[in-house]
């Protein structure tokens, strides 16, 4: 799937970067952030139209309560708190795969045409099957997300330059092909453009709670695939002939990559909605962190990724009551500073 090539040899700055790489650092830095997903847990349970107290959360949560305490906990906000783990992490262990295969520093699983594929499916599912529940359309996101992933990668491999940019490439230039047919299918259709828009502002307001344990086999298979590539990727990283030294098979080692991003990122994707950026400033706070590795970063970046979703979704309820801004956008607008400080500085390496 992922047909980019690592440099014949690395650099020293390279491998220096590499020696920084400590199971340890790893596992202080991922119990650090554990502990702050934590108190993330406890606020998101806690903050909303209605406070509620520590003491009554804690309460609630570890016994069958059916006041209005335990209603609110259970019914209202422990699922969506779960939903934003669960996506925060697929799309934290996505952003790494993707910055580690494709040796771009802004790769982001948006880069794959996931949420444009994603989005497609969402309408053709409400426009043309008039599915109107989230646990219907979910399906359809998913195929759509898959499918545009695929093409992305066919496109990347047919291109004979640099393949990173090509990647980028390909993506783009798939997410606006698809955002026009989405664009013209609901501003045809009034109702299917009402029903579309509370998936695609990626928020976790009033999700279905069953969707995520649909998409969680298709996740889990692309966290053993990361689990299983990620030692490959890491040797990829001295120079594809040392790596094939090594016993490693570089097509072999992109096309599980390509196939765990997939199926990661549009999870992700379809439990949620399109949450932008989340990927990429995992993928650059776990590298920062821990360095480059991607065996020993991948429980940091699903520890980070689901308190970096969490936090984007308790914000957004806390700057707006008694409403609340979507997560995706909260999201957007951590991620966006960050996009455009790497675009500046890579203008002026360059």
């Amino acid at each position: 799937m992922l047909d980019v090539h690592p440099p014949a040899t690395p650099g020293v700055a390279h491998l220096a970067r590499r020696r920084r790489s400590s199971p340890a650092r790893a596992l202080v830095f991922t119990l650090a952030v554990g502990g702050i997903l934590a108190l993330l847990i406890l606020a998101s349970l806690a903050v909303g139209s209605r406070a509620l107290a520590p003491g009554d959360v804690l309460a609630a949560l570890f016994t069958d309560r059916r006041d209005a305490t335990g209603v609110i906990v259970h019914e209202l906000r422990l699922p969506r708190t779960l939903t934003a783990i669960f996506t925060g992490a697929c799309l934290g262990i996505a952003g790494v795969l993707m910055r580690a295969a494709t040796r771009n520093p802004l790769a982001d699983p948006g880069l794959l045409g996931v949420n444009a594929g994603a989005a497609l499916g969402v309408v053709v599912a409400i426009g043309f099957f008039g599915v109107a529940t989230a646990s219907g359309y979910v399906w359809f996101a998913f195929v759509g997300a898959a499918g545009a992933s695929l093409l992305v990668h066919a496109a990347a491999r047919g291109d004979r330059r640099d393949d990173a940019i090509g990647l980028v490439l390909a993506g783009v230039a798939l997410s606006a092909c698809l955002g026009a047919v989405v664009r013209v299918i609901t501003l045809v259709d009034d109702d299917t453009f009402e029903s579309f828009r509370f998936w695609a502002v990626g928020s976790f307001e009033r999700r279905d709670p069953t969707v995520a344990v649909q998409l969680l086999p298709f996740a889990a298979v692309g966290i053993v695939l990361a689990v299983v590539v990620s030692r490959g990727l890491d040797q990829l990283q001295l120079g594809s002939d040392l790596a094939r030294s090594l016993g490693v098979s570089p097509p072999l080692i992109m096309l599980g990559s390509g196939a765990a991003i997939t199926l990661l990122c549009a999870a992700a994707t379809s439990a949620a909605g399109p949450l932008a950026f989340i990927g990429l400033l995992v993928a650059h706070a776990v590298r920062g962190a821990v360095g480059t590795s991607v065996r020993v970063s991948l429980p940091l970046a699903a520890v980070t990724g689901s308190a970096l979703t969490l936090a984007s979704d308790v914000l957004g309820r806390v700057i707006a009551l008694p409403g609340e801004v979507e997560a995706g956008i909260v999201a957007a607008f951590l991620g966006a500073p960050l996009l455009l400080w790497l675009i500046l500085r890579k203008t002026e390496t360059s």
